[in-house]
C-alpha cells in the first residue's frame, strides 16, 4: 500500500534512515549523511551502522523463493490479494490484475480512481479502496456499487472482509471504520476510550493494516505504537502484542509493522518498512522466524541508496498468503511479487 496523493503527513527522510533514526532518537536529523565525509559535527560514536541494524542469524530464514519475482508492469503498485483459489489480485497505477496460479492476466478491473487497497471473498467479490471511498466489484470484475465518501481527511489503506462485515483502515483520520457488506455504517474501532481501555490508534504515514483472524478477532496494525491490537467487531481491545526495538523479533523505526496477513492457523506474516524484511510471528504474537531480509527483498540490502524520498516510500511492502501457506510479497521498488515458501525446517 503505497502512500496515496493527498496524504498531509509525508516522510521527509530518505530511505532506510528514515525508521531508524526514530529509533535512535536523532530528531535534529535534517539531512543524512551515510558516509560521513561531509561531517555531522558529531563525534564518530554517533554514526549509524544500518547494516549492522539489518544483520540477523540466517538460520532464522524459513523460507526461500518459490519461482522467479512476477513483474507487475505497473509504474507504481500497491496493494495485492489472494482469493481462495490462489488468483493474485494486484492494485497499482489505475488498474486492478487479476492474475492466476501461474501469473497470466485473466482480466484487468478499472476503478473510478487510483486503488490503494483491495480484499476479496471467497465468493469472489471485490472491495476496491480509492483515497476516500469504497467501490464494489463482482466475480466477474463487474461494478455492483460505489460507498459514500468518507470526507477530505480520508486515506483508506486496508480492507478486511468477515462474512457480513467489511473493515476499513483510514489513516487520515486514524480509525477503523466498521461496514455492513452493503455499504451501512455499523461503528468505528479504535478511538482513543479510556473507559474501555482503548489507548487510540496513532498512524503517523499512510500504512495502517487491518486483517480478520480465524479465530473471528480483528486485527489492527498500531504503526505509531509498533504493535497488532486485536478487537472484537464491537471495538473491545482484547489484547497487543510487539514492540519497537533493534532486535529481529523486534519492529524497528517507525510505522511498522507497514503491512500483515494471517494464514490459516492464525500465525501472522509482517512487513517493516525502512529496514526492509518479512517475518513470521505465532498467533499468540511471539517470533517464529524470517520469510526473507534485505538482503533477499531488495538491491543493495539495507545500505540501499534511494534516488527520491518518492522512491523511498516505496519501501513499504504489502504481503499476502494463500490456501497452502505460501507468501507473496509485493515488492513495491521493483514492481515484481516474489513468493516464498516454506523450507518445511
Amino acid at each position: 500500500m503505497n502512500e496515496p496523493q493527498g496524504m498531509i503527513k509525508t516522510q521527509v527522510l530518505v530511505g532506510v534512515l528514515i525508521a531508524v533514526a526514530a529509533v535512535v532518537g536523532l530528531v535534529a536529523v535534517v539531512l543524512v549523511d551515510t558516509t560521513g565525509e561531509q561531517g555531522s559535527g558529531l563525534s564518530r560514536a554517533y554514526d549509524l551502522d544500518v547494516e549492522r541494524l539489518a544483520r540477523f542469524d540466517p538460520n532464522l530464514i524459513l523460507y526461500e523463493e518459490a519461482r522467479p519475482p512476477l513483474a507487475t508492469g505497473f509504474e507504481c503498485s500497491r496493494a495485492i490479494a489472494v482469493d481462495a483459489s490462489g488468483r493474485l489480485y494486484l492494485a497499482g497505477d489505475k488498474v486492478i490484475q487479476v492474475l492466476d496460479r501461474v501469473g497470466v492476466v485473466e482480466r484487468l478491473i478499472t476503478p473510478l480512481g487510483e486503488p490503494y487497497c483491495l480484499a476479496v471473498t471467497p465468493e469472489g467479490t471485490l472491495y476496491v479502496g480509492l483515497n476516500d471511498h469504497v467501490e464494489v466489484f463482482d466475480a466477474a470484475g463487474q461494478s455492483v456499487s460505489s460507498w459514500e465518501s468518507l470526507g477530505e481527511k480520508a486515506v483508506l489503506t486496508s480492507i478486511a472482509v468477515s462474512g457480513n462485515d467489511v473493515f476499513l483502515a483510514d489513516a487520515g483520520n486514524e480509525i477503523v471504520w466498521h461496514y455492513a457488506a452493503m455499504g451501512k455504517l455499523i461503528g468505528r474501532i479504535g478511538e482513543k476510550d479510556p473507559d474501555r481501555n482503548v489507548p487510540g490508534l496513532i498512524v503517523p504515514s499512510a500504512y495502517f493494516d487491518v486483517a480478520v483472524g480465524p479465530d473471528g478477532l480483528l486485527r489492527v496494525a498500531n504503526p505509531g505504537r509498533t504493535r497488532i491490537e486485536l478487537y472484537t467487531f464491537g471495538g473491545d481491545l482484547e489484547l497487543a502484542w510487539g514492540q519497537g526495538g533493534l532486535t529481529i523479533e523486534d519492529f524497528c523505526g517507525c510505522c511498522n509493522p507497514a503491512n500483515f496477513a494471517m494464514f490459516a492457523d492464525g500465525s501472522h506474516v509482517t512487513a517493516e518498512k525502512g529496514i526492509v524484511r518479512v517475518k513470521v510471528y505465532h498467533p499468540d504474537g511471539s517470533f517464529k522466524g524470517v520469510v526473507a531480509g534485505p538482503d533477499q527483498l531488495v538491491k543493495g540490502g539495507a545500505t540501499r541508496v534511494f534516488e527520491s524520498v518518492e522512491d523511498a516510500k516505496r519501501g513499504g511492502f504489502d504481503v499476502a498468503v494463500d490456501a497452502e501457506g505460501q507468501v507473496y510479497v509485493l515488492d513495491t521498488i521493483e514492481n515484481v511479487v516474489r513468493v516464498f515458501e516454506s523450507k518445511g525446517v
